[in-house]
């Protein structure tokens, strides 16, 4: 019986150390299985051929005793300054704002950019079963910017809990900054969505290009921060 009850001691052990070691390894699986992702998507896009980058002047020149193609392409470019374009031929995104709207709030939450690097540091807080929406704004130059998408990807105690794509679409340089807003969203509410969450968000093109890739901590309360 003795020898009955330390096996079972030492199974028991083994399970809490495996248990406790896979707890450990949630959040690179987690990041792993990410990268799976946006590789999987990039193999797939690869198949595509999107043809070479040409300078916005190029483009301009191309096809240009076609009436119908310059008209759309002036209507695309809006008042451009093409000579102040240069001859780049890759596209500069930069979001210059990021911030959280909600009609529970008489202000905004504005997320600093760049963002400091600090782990496990809460950049901003969230009321539970609050609706909200993130908006951002942002600057395109050189030339014009095809499939602009935001990714957005949240873990919770190293659980993936949200995965967002969302095709903001094909911009042209200007000097004013373009601002667009996401879908309303709702947070979670009870015990258990109350926490710490972990999120990595991405801007990138059709050409896989990356204009910002950050990762962050945010929380979900029963109240807003601050407040």
């Amino acid at each position: 019986m003795a020898g009955a009850v330390r096996t079972v001691s030492t199974t028991t052990k083994d399970n809490n150390m495996e248990e406790h070691k896979n707890k450990n390894n949630v959040v690179d699986q987690c990041e792993e299985h990410d990268a799976d992702d946006d590789n999987k998507c990039c193999e797939t896009e690869k198949e595509l051929d999107l043809g070479p980058l040409v300078s916005l002047k190029e483009h301009l020149e191309k096809d240009k005793d076609d009436e119908s193609l310059r008209k759309w392409k002036e209507q695309l470019l809006g008042n451009v300054d093409v000579s102040a374009v240069g001859e780049s031929k890759d596209p500069e995104v930069k979001i210059v704002r990021l911030s959280i709207t909600s009609p529970d709030r008489d202000e905004d939450i504005i997320l600093p950019i760049p963002f400091t690097n600090e782990p496990k540091k809460t950049l901003f807080v969230l009321k539970e079963g609050s609706k909200f929406r993130m908006k951002f704004t942002f600057t395109v130059s050189n030339n014009i910017v095809s499939g602009l998408k935001y990714t957005n990807v949240v873990w919770k105690a190293g659980v993936r809990v949200d995965s967002r794509n969302r095709m903001c679409g094909t911009f042209s340089p200007q000097l004013e900054p373009y601002a667009y807003e996401l879908e309303e969203e709702t947070t979670p509410t009870g015990f258990f969505a109350r926490g710490t969450y972990a999120s990595r968000t991405k801007f990138i093109d059709d050409d896989r290009k990356c204009y910002l890739d950050v990762s962050y901590h945010f929380e979900i309360r029963k109240t807003w921060g601050g407040q």
